[in-house]
């Protein structure tokens, strides 16, 4: 018998539980995932980003707004998202619409962040041209100039949250002869009953 044969009825209990586990396991970025959306042509594209919160409402990350993920975002508002903790041998896989975080949401993790990483924000025209090395370099000595050290730095109006309203939760656990357990937790809407199934591997 295995956790999939009687199911918790909560997928984020159980998504929570394993993420206690993978910090305890991983060496580093326990919450790095992979965000997968789509450009105009429906063409994938996919990257790692690190998820900074996780609810009853969905999983969360930031991003810059102007960026190629966030333009993708704003043209086709939904995504698909892959953890993978090869210490555990265990993935989670997540799909469904995605919406913005409120303003004092962002604000409050905006200015968790390290002083660095904020004014980094600012430089960054994200996945746009960039010449060389040294432009990057003095956009953000330019930045850093202009906040003093002892500065409150704002979030920038093109630097925001994304949450993931999941339709659709997998859990995959490593089985011996490649024999896997999958087990998906699937709604229709954000506002229905989860329904649970077992996939062959």
């Amino acid at each position: 018998m295995t956790l999939f044969d009687t199911p918790p009825q909560d997928p984020f209990g159980l998504f929570d539980s394993w993420m206690a586990d993978a910090a305890q396991s991983e060496v580093n970025d326990p919450n790095a995932m992979a965000l997968a959306t789509a450009d105009a042509s429906g063409l994938p594209n996919v990257r790692m980003v690190l998820l900074k919160g996780v609810d009853a409402r969905g999983f969360v990350f930031y991003t810059n707004l102007e960026s190629q993920k966030g333009g993708e975002l704003h043209t086709h508002p939904q995504a698909a998202l892959c953890f993978h903790w090869k210490s555990l041998q265990r993935q989670v896989r997540v799909r469904g619409p995605v919406s913005a975080v409120d303003d004092a949401e962002a604000d409050a993790y905006f200015a968790s962040r390290s002083r660095e990483s904020r004014l980094g924000a600012w430089a960054s025209q994200q996945s746009r041209a960039l010449g060389d090395r040294a432009e990057l370099d003095a956009a953000y000595e330019t930045v850093a100039a202009r906040y003093g050290a002892d500065d409150a730095i704002p979030r920038p109006p093109h630097w925001s949250g994304r949450r993931v309203t999941p339709l659709s939760i997998e859990f995959w656990q490593d089985g011996n002869h490649r024999l896997h357990d999958r087990l998906v937790y699937a709604r229709p809407a954000p506002d229905a009953d989860w329904q649970t199934q077992r996939l062959y591997p």
